[in-house]
């Protein structure tokens, strides 16, 4: 029996809460609005002998169709705070406050930092387990800390950027799910100096020489830009996780194969990532492996902004997102010997990346 105060759900319908709006139920669901209910809430899962699961703004996640079992804790946590210092500032934001909240009440009181993450759907909490990115800036370059209620030790703990071991759109939390609950994440942003400007598109909008350009100038041109390739969600439009393929990065060898298997290697787009590495866009190996921006099969498809989205049009089932999901990969790996690694987490299935089984 679930505890009276602890409003603990069962049955809940995941897929409104998820930004493809596809999947099951969960087997149990509870609202979490003060750090202090999680032991308790935790204790409940274990006591009932259920898994735990935590759900964000849902904009990353691909849920089975026949649901979620154990216990899904949605933290409603709340709070934005600013500490001014010098020529920066610290904003501490809990988890459960929405991303593009935080990032446009930072910008607005003229702190950079975050400018380059705008538009970008979800919640605070999940920003430093997928070390979230876009147009250079990801989110371990501004973490100062994230707190964390571990359930192992059964309380609340800081972790520096260090020991949250950031990677490209992963982190220590992703490789631990079953550890730590992430309650509230702080930003060490700055107040003077330029905003960072690193990809060409972006530049040629906003312009880098004297004077730099304002930060809200940056956040407006990351929108419309974001909005332009359907990476923004929007009422009536199909409903997407946003990228869902990772850009791979490659060594030379890899690259030049990629540059034989297209007939030309000055059409290969590629980006420094590192000393001996490149990043080759995942979305354009999907367009040049046969799937188009728009293109359709059933209920879901390609977005037709940007063919790193897979979108769904409604009335359809997570099962046809993965068919879909799987054609691409195995369509990119045959025709560029590169196998795409999926973004989004993958909830219910009996593998992390159930696109090795499905089809």
């Amino acid at each position: 029996m679930a505890h009276p105060d602890l409003n603990i759900r069962f049955h809940e319908p995941l897929a409104p809460r998820t930004s493809f709006e596809l999947g099951g139920s969960a087997e149990a669901l509870v609202e979490v609005s003060a750090v202090a209910d999680l032991g308790e809430v935790l204790e409940w899962a274990v006591d009932s002998n259920r898994s735990v699961r935590v759900l964000g703004g849902g904009t990353n996640v691909v849920i089975a169709d026949e649901g979620v079992a154990g216990l899904v804790i949605v933290p409603a946590l709340r709070g934005i705070d600013i500490d001014r210092s010098g020529d920066g500032a610290v904003v501490v934001a809990a988890a459960g406050e929405t991303w593009d909240d935080v990032v446009a009440e930072t910008v607005s009181e003229g702190l950079m930092g975050l400018e380059c993450l705008s538009g970008i759907p979800g919640t605070v909490g999940a920003t430093p387990i997928q070390n979230v990115g876009a147009y250079g800036v990801e989110t371990s370059d501004v973490v100062e800390w994230v707190e964390v209620f571990d359930r192992e030790a059964g309380g609340v703990t800081r972790l520096s950027p260090a020991e949250c071991s950031f990677g490209y759109r992963t982190s220590w939390f992703r490789r631990h799910p079953d550890r730590s609950i992430v309650t509230r994440v702080a930003f060490m942003l700055r107040a003077t100096g330029r905003p960072v400007i690193r990809y060409t598109e972006l530049e040629q909008v906003v312009g880098v020489g004297d004077p730099p350009p304002d930060v809200m100038v940056v956040r407006e041109a990351v929108m419309a830009l974001r909005q332009g390739k359907g990476m923004v969600l929007e009422t009536g439009a199909p409903r997407s996780a946003g990228s869902f393929f990772v850009n791979p990065i490659v060594d030379a060898q890899t690259l030049a194969a990629v540059e034989a298997a297209a007939g030309d290697e000055n059409a290969v787009p590629r980006y420094p990532a590192g000393e001996f590495y490149f990043k080759i866009p995942a979305a354009w190996l999907i367009e040049h492996a046969g799937f188009d921006r728009g293109f359709r099969q059933g209920a879901v498809g390609v977005s037709e902004h940007h063919a790193l989205a897979l979108v769904h049009h409604g009335g359809g089932r997570t099962q046809d997102l993965l068919n879909l999901a799987v054609s691409i990969r195995e369509r990119v790996e045959q025709r560029f010997g590169i196998g795409l690694r999926p973004e989004p987490i993958f909830w219910g299935f009996a593998s992390s990346d159930p696109l090795n089984g499905a089809g």
